[in-house]
């Protein structure tokens, strides 16, 4: 429990627009020793939303190539 409420303190701070990129998340992960599907879940429950993705997973229209291009 203890972890769950440090995580989702810790993602709030990181994310006071909402909004978190998915390197700070996953460093984020490694600091508190967690998986990174776990931190996904909570940014879900706290309806964060993880921007610049590196797989390039959650695109937004700023970064996003078009489809059928190589990115």
């Amino acid at each position: 429990m203890k972890t769950a409420l440090s995580l989702d303190h810790e993602l709030r701070a990181a994310a006071p627009d909402g909004r978190i990129a998915c390197a700070a998340a996953l460093d984020l992960a490694r600091r508190l020793s967690v998986s990174p599907r776990k931190v996904g879940a909570a940014c879900n429950r706290l309806g964060l939303k993880i921007v610049s993705c590196q797989l390039g997973c959650f695109e937004d229209s700023k970064t996003s190539f078009p489809k059928g291009s190589p990115s």
